[in-house]
């Protein structure tokens, strides 16, 4: 177990420091729209866990306005700001005490409908152990962070909610544990990609013996992956960054700009195995005809370098330092 813990501390402090690298800009708000970004991913996944498909633009929009971020888009509801108060509580405030009325108000957020009466009637040991643990120096606060999502959806106090009201918890310990490094992670979107194996592993640990080492070996490597992915994006931000300083005045055309922007953007909609002309004329707007001879201005200007191959499958991808390639 461990190494585990070790890793995930490691990867959390290398996080920072990549973090602290990024460009802020001249707009103060740019922190608090990447803040919003990622709360808004942990807050959207942590329902699709559960089969809900939330309204992500209102729920931006809930959280724009508490975070003082400018978004047009998006009208909030009471459902969107339930579950950005929500959100915040458990992560901006981890100094105010976990008690029965913050559960109660938690659970009021997500359900604005429904009955916060609970089904068990004694958390009392689980808030009195939260509280106590966090002082504890013989216990890590990432294992904190796992033992407490594995007791709280166990001791399953509502009705309904308790699964997201369990990662909420969980990521108010982990916000307590270091409150700079929550807000660059969404753990719930990890969780979200190995939902299966989330909830097997839940219910084969609250069957067996009273032994969590698969549940936490499994949170602490969920944690791990999450804190990976993290580190990957800010990877692609800096390289954007890097790149746009070598070609700010390469005077790119604006269709070549989305084009380039999209490809260092990466993800899914990236075009990680390289753009073609027809690629390119699709998301440019353009004809095939202008397509390559952006694309061939383009790696004549550096900005881009050929991949194997030839012909009509001809490939380009974004010439990071030193890959640069003449025609």
């Amino acid at each position: 177990m461990q190494p585990r813990v070790q890793r995930c501390w490691r990867n959390l402090g290398v996080l920072l420091g990549r973090a602290g690298a990024l460009p802020v800009g001249d707009n103060p708000a740019d922190e608090a729209k990447a803040a919003l970004d990622t709360l808004l991913q942990n807050i959207v996944t942590s329902s699709a866990i559960e089969g809900e498909q939330l309204d992500a633009a209102c729920v931006r929009s809930s959280l724009a306005r508490r975070l003082g971020v400018d978004e047009a888009n998006g009208s909030p509801s009471p459902r969107s700001e339930g579950l950005a108060d929500l959100m915040l509580d458990a992560t901006d405030r981890p100094e105010s005490p976990l008690n029965v009325d913050r559960l109660f108000q938690w659970h009021r957020w997500l359900f604005p409908e429904a009955d916060s009466s609970l089904v068990v009637l004694k958390p009392g040991e689980f808030l009195d152990w939260f509280e106590a643990s966090r002082h504890d120096p013989t216990l890590d606060p990432l294992l904190r962070a796992g033992l407490a999502h594995f007791w709280f959806v166990t001791l399953h106090p509502f009705e309904d909610g308790n699964g997201r009201i369990a990662r909420a918890i969980a990521d108010r310990a982990l916000a307590q544990a270091d409150r700079q490094g929550i807000r660059l992670y969404a753990m719930s979107a990890a969780i979200l990609e190995r939902r299966t194996d989330y909830y097997h592993c839940q219910e084969s640990s609250q069957r067996g013996a009273p032994d969590l080492t698969a549940w936490l070996s499994w949170f602490l490597d969920t944690l791990d992956a999450t804190l990976l992915g993290a580190l990957a994006r800010i990877d692609r931000t800096l390289a954007k960054a890097r790149f746009w300083q070598r070609f700010h005045d390469a005077g790119l055309l604006p269709e070549q700009i989305k084009v380039l922007n999209r490809l260092l953007d990466g993800g899914e909609r990236g075009f990680e195995q390289g753009i073609s002309a027809s690629q390119y004329a699709k998301v440019a707007k353009v004809s095939k005809a202008t397509a390559t001879r952006h694309l061939a201005s383009l790696l004549e200007k550096g900005c881009i370098m050929k991949l194997p191959g030839g012909g009509r499958s001809t490939r380009y991808r974004v010439a990071t330092m030193g890959q640069a390639e003449s025609p």
